[in-house]
């Protein structure tokens, strides 16, 4: 007995509650379906059907038998359809959102690369710094900065999200160069309005037990933004400190237009550490095209990040 197909038989014939139509759904003879019930019941050593002029009944143990039945076959599509999609050309529309600043200069540099590499591959990107529902907007992957809240989306760690303490040489001169996180109480501080409040939170970097030395500054805010950029070049101008993130800030630090401070220190906006994310909805297999372009921006970006060479980023530096 081909018991493979028996079990696909008698999974048709219960759920059509007909022998003739799962044979016309399977393109056999009904005298095969026939037979394959009755090998299994022979097998199983159970009657999987009663037999009724209103068509075909379910035992007990038949209703057992296709609860079972039914995990098993669907774990065997399940494994058929990934392996055969590791060697499936990724192709068709791929749908990307991505913050705004970020985006432009860290993922869309890089996409005449990834569409080369993909010819098959077509893109739809959306630049926003709203975060989009993926599902409703019909997205296929989004990358987000920050960190993720609890979600039934999944996630894959592109990158670390590090941000400094920062302003312009000008600015320090006039205004003196803070020493410690309390310090930045006096000072001019520039910040995006998109965070949740004027805090910041200090962390000693290297310390492993990041409870026992930590400072929550409460900040005196000159300027808010919605715009990354915005707060970039208002630290430019000299008009305040900005914790601004390394992939943005940093030409202007190996340039010397921007200086960093309290470099012994760690600086967030919240407790949970933040990182650079692909995200994409939940499927027991993922796309070949998301995988592509998952696992193609993670290579561009490297480990440590491409952005960070040349950057004094050790503790003390």
């Amino acid at each position: 007995m081909d018991y493979l197909a028996a079990v696909r038989a008698f999974v048709h014939a219960a759920e059509l509650q007909s022998f003739s139509k799962a044979a016309h759904e399977m393109a056999v003879k009904t005298s095969t379906i026939s037979r394959y019930v009755s090998e299994l019941e022979k097998d199983l050593g159970i009657a999987l059907f009663n037999r009724s002029t209103r068509g075909l009944l379910l035992t007990e143990g038949g209703r057992v038998f296709r609860e079972h039945a039914l995990v098993v076959l669907q774990a065997l599509d399940d494994a058929r359809q990934i392996t055969s999609s590791l060697n499936r050309t990724p192709q068709g529309l791929l749908r990307v959102t991505l913050p705004s600043a970020f985006g432009r200069l860290h993922i869309v540099p890089h996409l005449p690369e990834f569409m080369r590499r993909n010819p098959d591959i077509d893109l739809d990107i959306v630049v926003t710094d709203q975060t989009l529902n993926m599902i409703e907007a019909g997205i296929d992957v989004a990358v987000r900065i920050g960190a993720l809240p609890d979600s039934s989306l999944m996630a894959r760690r592109l990158a670390p999200h590090r941000r400094i303490v920062c302003g312009s040489p000008d600015y320090f001169e006039r205004n003196g160069t803070p020493c410690i996180p309390d310090d930045l109480a006096a000072h001019a501080s520039l910040r995006l309005s998109l965070l949740p409040d004027n805090k910041w939170l200090f962390l000693r970097e290297g310390n492993t037990n990041a409870d026992s030395e930590q400072r929550l500054v409460e900040l005196k805010v000159r300027f808010r933004g919605d715009d990354s950029e915005a707060v970039l070049k208002m630290a430019l101008a000299g008009c305040g400190v900005a914790l601004l993130p390394t992939w943005l800030a940093g030409p202007a630090l190996r340039e010397g237009r921007l200086i960093r401070v309290l470099p012994g220190w760690e600086a967030r906006t919240g407790r949970a550490e933040p990182a650079i994310w692909a995200v994409y909805p939940p499927k027991k297999i993922v796309s070949s095209k998301v995988r592509a372009f998952v696992d193609f921006h993670a290579e561009v970006i490297g480990e440590p990040p491409y952005w960070d060479d040349g950057l004094a980023l050790e503790p003390d530096a």
